[in-house]
């Protein structure tokens, strides 16, 4: 990898697992880090709470945007509390799936990134445990990363650090970090708002979990 620590970046931040692990990978390569995270209403605004006690316990400027519109435009079930969280089956997605939400929210780090002369992007996506969403793909990432450098006529990289792997190893990334129990004790993945192992009962708690057991179960061999 070329050596980017005197480059600066931008992590898209909501202080879940998976970009808590990412801001942790970020700050090992680049200087500064900085971290954006979006307010779009929705269900678990703890989340940006948790970001935030993050950010200032890291010392990592933080940016936090109003995307109140996102709620405006889609109805799923991050963002109305009477829709049901529920898993996708039979080819739909699950009801927590947020129509553009990515597309939107990697545009807008971009453009809030070369601001500040950044370019450098990471995000937590990933198509290995990715609940069949199609805006955490490969494809859209690098496509989407085309549209932005012809946009702005500024060459960005989206990093995706969580692409390829699944739920036990990115608990065996942020180990390698020297930072599982900080991620498994600070962090909000729980759709309930439940910090740290959550609730137990939500599909993002049960990916979450699962993961971390089968992480220490091959550490423990």
């Amino acid at each position: 990898m070329a050596n980017t620590k005197h480059e600066g970046a931008m992590v898209v931040f909501s202080g879940g697992q998976d970009s808590t692990t990412c801001l942790f990978w970020a700050m090992e390569r680049f200087q500064p880090v900085t971290a954006i995270t979006f307010n779009y209403n929705q269900r678990h605004k703890a989340e940006i709470e948790c970001a935030q006690e993050i950010c200032r316990d890291l010392g990592v400027e933080q940016t936090i945007l109003d995307m109140a519109l996102l709620n405006q435009l889609t109805a799923n079930a991050l963002t109305r509390s009477e829709i049901e969280v529920k898993a996708g089956a039979g080819g739909t997605l699950p009801s927590t799936f947020v129509d553009g939400r990515n597309l939107l929210f990697l545009s807008f780090a971009a453009i809030a990134a070369k601001q500040k002369g950044l370019r450098h992007i990471i995000t937590g996506v990933c198509e290995t445990d990715f609940s069949g969403y199609p805006d955490c793909r490969d494809m859209f990432v690098k496509s989407l990363n085309v549209t932005l450098n012809l946009a702005m006529d500024y060459q960005f990289v989206l990093h995706t650090p969580l692409m390829w792997i699944n739920k036990a190893q990115t608990w065996a990334m942020a180990d390698q970090l020297g930072r599982l129990e900080y991620v498994r004790k600070n962090t909000l993945t729980c759709y309930n708002g439940i910090m740290g192992d959550g609730c137990g009962e939500c599909p993002a708690c049960q990916l979450r979990n699962k993961g971390l057991v089968q992480y220490l179960e091959q550490k423990g061999k």
